[in-house]
This record gives structure tokens, sequence and C-alpha cells, in this order.
């Protein structure tokens, strides 16, 4: 996956007990809080997988909630982000075997389908350890695969994408 760096703008709430007349401490609550909600966040359909806060440009000045008296900080900041890209080839791990295909992770996604009919030189051998099996190789649990990323979808509920992926092309396969 391609590594890019974006400039963002969020709203960091900082709650009245975080709150202090010393620049340097609000300044530190700030960062910790946008650290924390990118964190929590994980990824977005735009910017792809949020990997690294890189630097901190601007706090604008809080606006303060009457109800509780939280203080909302526009912030804008510039994050390493990670996105899935149809066509590229990435290397991953597989992680579940079943009849139809194979789940695999790789990097910050977790969610990755290799069907059995990407897989046209491969057959399944079922058991107590199930694995799909050629003449020259075998993917089992934990083997390192390299695949082509043949489509991806963004799931908003899990806040994760979901790819699909292929073994056909050269040099993909076990590694």
């Amino acid at each position: 996956m391609v590594f890019l760096q974006e400039e963002m703008s969020w709203n960091v709430l900082i709650s009245p007990d975080q709150l202090s007349p010393k620049g340097l401490l609000l300044r530190k609550s700030i960062i910790v809080r946008l650290l924390e909600d990118v964190t929590n966040r994980k990824a977005s359909k735009e910017h792809g997988y949020y990997i690294a806060v890189n630097e901190l440009k601007t706090i604008s000045e809080g606006k303060v909630r009457e109800l509780t008296g939280d203080v909302l900080f526009p912030v804008t900041f510039t994050c390493i982000t990670q996105r899935p890209m149809k066509g590229e080839i990435l290397v991953g791990s597989v992680e579940k075997i079943l009849k139809h295909g194979v789940f695999l992770k790789s990097g910050p996604i977790e969610s990755i389908f290799l069907s059995e009919k990407s897989m046209s030189d491969y057959k399944y051998m079922g058991g107590e350890n199930p694995m799909f099996m050629n003449d020259h190789s075998k993917l089992e649990r934990d083997t390192a695969v390299r695949f082509k990323v043949m489509g991806f979808r963004w799931m908003e509920a899990d806040r994760q994408f979901q790819l699909l992926a292929s073994l056909a092309g050269d040099f993909l396969g076990p590694l």
C-alpha cells in the first residue's frame, strides 16, 4: 500500500478538568486527545487507514460548550495514511481457511478474501488443519502470500476496508 501524507482538520474536545492556565499543559492535552481520537477512528473512506500523526500545524481558538463546559478546539495537522488501491500487489498472511476461500491479513487490513475460484490450480484439503495445495506449494494458516488487489469496499460500521484478492499473475502466491 502507498503511504500518503494528508493535511486534515478535526475538532478536538477537551473536558474542563484538563484545562490549565499554562499553555503547554493545554497544548499537551490537545495533542493527547487528538492522538486518542485518531487511534479510535482507525480509518476513513476518504483517507484510508490512519498510521501516524506527523505534525500539529494549528490550534484555533476554543469554543466553550455551554451545557457541559467542554471546549472544542479546531486543529489542523498532517497524518500519514495508507489506502488500498485496485491492482496493487501486497503481501499478507493467511488467517483463516474455508472450503470456498482464504481470509488474509495485511498491515492494518484485517479482511481480505481470496476466493478458491481465483486459485484455479489449488485444491482444498480439509481436515484438522485445512489448506489449499497445488503441485508446488500450499496455503495454510500463517503462510505469507503475495496477492493482487482486485477490488475493495469501505465498511462504515466496522470502519475498515474489505478487499477481494487474486493469485492470478506472475510471482503471486505463497512466499
